[in-house]
């Protein structure tokens, strides 16, 4: 099960990030607001559903745990360390209930697809990708075979 719980923290990630930083600390708030879920990309969406989905079902010291590992990933967005705490947050309610990571398995199968966003000039997005170049006289050498 444990291989399992980290290949689930894998995908969540991303959209885990996404989530605390659309929508900070907030993210955990019971009150849905339409207007700011209709706004949020569906990589924020689906992050704060699983953090909602776990928080529902942690105890209250399990949710104050949570909560202070939103909060801080929300206060340091580029802190990688807070974005560890919080992943181990919701490690650690996968591995204690069994449903529950059945659950956010789930939310993450219905989601589908990858999304990837790039902008700027000569931005470059892609889920897997080998060499990529982007820029003016840009010379490749790959590697002798």
């Amino acid at each position: 099960m444990s291989a399992e719980i980290v290949q689930l923290m894998e995908q969540a990630g991303p959209y885990l990030s996404a989530a605390v930083g659309a929508y900070g600390a907030a993210v955990l708030s019971q009150a849905e607001d339409a207007a700011v879920n209709a706004a949020a990309d569906a990589t924020a969406g689906l992050g704060r559903r699983i953090l909602r989905v776990v928080w529902r079902r942690r105890d209250e010291e399990g949710r104050a745990a949570l909560e202070s590992a939103v909060q801080t990933a929300a206060e340091e967005p580029n802190d990688t360390d807070a974005a560890a705490a919080l992943r181990q947050q919701i490690k650690r309610a996968l591995r204690e209930d069994a449903e529950l990571a059945r659950e956010v398995a789930g939310l993450l199968t219905a989601a589908g697809g990858v999304t990837v966003n790039v902008s700027g000039t000569r931005a470059i997005g892609a889920q897997h990708i080998g060499v990529a170049a982007s820029g003016d006289h840009t010379t490749i050498h790959l590697p002798q075979q």
